[in-house]
């Protein structure tokens, strides 16, 4: 298997995470500031929220694999369809 066909296997699984828990948490991932929030709030309270704990993990992860990618020579697909637009 190559690594693009590794990266892009990941990938669509994280996506497929990603969108599961952005859903759970009612964050809109077209909207840039919420995941922003999501990324940078480290809220006391999160430690009971083990949904929205999750989807920051999943966020963290798939930048970190975008990082890895992009060192590769390889271009990450986004996580949403360019058609999406912020509200």
């Amino acid at each position: 298997m190559s690594g693009f066909e590794h990266y892009d296997s990941e990938l669509r699984e994280l996506d497929h995470e990603i969108l599961r828990y952005a859903a759970i948490c009612g964050i809109n991932l077209a909207n840039r500031h919420e995941i922003d929030a999501c990324l940078a709030d480290d809220h006391l309270s999160w430690a009971r929220d083990r949904a929205r704990e999750s989807l920051r993990g999943l966020l963290i992860l798939r930048l970190k694999l975008e990082a890895e990618m992009i060192e590769s020579g390889y271009s990450p697909t986004p996580l949403l369809p360019p058609t999406a637009t912020p509200e």
